[in-house]
């Protein structure tokens, strides 16, 4: 995998967790060795999401293509919605969208060159499943998709297989080759005081992202965070920071009770498609984290 660049499209449900934000800076940071062609958001107000992804572009000095995609989930769950969306960053309405749907960008161009294209998706997973059932070529044509989701193991249930567990049925049983960073794992990073201070210092970036951040803090009424879709991408951008599984597969259990549904087990098996992070190091990726909103930030 060294030798490729990755082509990427970034999936996310930006605005509600900090740690989306975390996720998109390192990708900016990281425009040396990746093509980000896409940011696609979901799950509720995807337009606002999608502002604020081209605010933090426009905060690092670039414009991307980002395209709002599906509002509400296949499984018919509710949108959990913090409320404090976008709330620190005024006139969000400037800021330029693509026409094109996030599902019909998706589509258009994962299959234009199959086999070329990563999707990181680190939301709910009702874009990836629209995709795949909007045309039956998407799914063949991914090159690799990353995910952050489920927890393995745990007996618990993660907010984002949780939120659409259909639609990560769909996703999870298509054959796609996947790595996905569970909570058991993502867990294990912690940002505190320290790396805070050292992304407010990284110029206008840093500075959202600190008041960001801090806002998340301070709703849960926390003094840290966990930022899970940064091992997500790091996966990708630093493979030597993380252990990945054997192959095997991964099912999306039915619950009885709704908060049950989406419970996620991984089954080795030589002929699965499913890859799970099952190490890391914590502090290559704390440190690869803070360097990388740096990095965003400089260019």
């Amino acid at each position: 995998m060294s030798a490729h660049r990755p082509r990427v499209v970034f999936d996310t449900d930006l605005g509600t967790d900090v740690d989306d934000a975390l996720a998109l800076a390192l990708l900016l940071g990281a425009s040396d060795a990746i093509d980000l062609l896409a940011v696609t958001t979901v799950y509720g107000d995807t337009l606002l999401r999608a502002r604020l992804a081209q605010r933090y572009a426009g905060l690092a000095g670039r414009s991307l293509a980002v395209h709002a995609g599906e509002t509400a989930t296949h499984s018919g769950r509710e949108v959990w919605w913090a409320g404090h969306e976008g709330s620190l960053h005024e006139g969000l309405e400037r800021e330029s969208v693509s026409a094109e749907p996030g599902v019909d960008a998706l589509v258009r161009l994962v299959t234009a060159e199959p086999g070329t294209v990563d999707v990181i998706a680190v939301g709910p997973l009702t874009d990836i499943a629209a995709a795949i059932r909007r045309d039956d070529r998407f799914a063949g044509s991914l090159r690799r998709l990353w995910l952050m989701g489920g927890a393995f193991g745990t007996g618990v249930t993660e907010h984002n297989i949780r939120s659409d567990a259909d639609a990560a049925r769909t996703v999870l049983a298509a054959g796609i080759p996947t790595v996905i960073a569970g909570l058991e794992v993502t867990q294990r990073i912690e940002m505190r005081a320290e790396q805070l201070d050292a992304i407010r210092a990284a110029g206008a970036l840093g500075e959202a992202l600190h008041r960001d951040i801090r806002q998340w803090w301070e709703f849960w009424n926390e003094t840290w965070n966990v930022p899970h879709d940064p091992v997500t991408v790091l996966a990708l951008l630093r493979p030597e920071f993380v252990v990945l599984s054997e192959p095997g597969t991964v099912t999306v259990g039915l619950g009885g009770d709704p908060e049950e549904d989406g419970l996620t087990t991984f089954t080795p098996d030589p002929s699965g498609s499913t890859r799970l992070v099952v190490d890391l190091d914590p502090e290559a990726v704390s440190a690869a984290i803070v360097a990388g909103v740096q990095a965003a930030s400089r260019r």
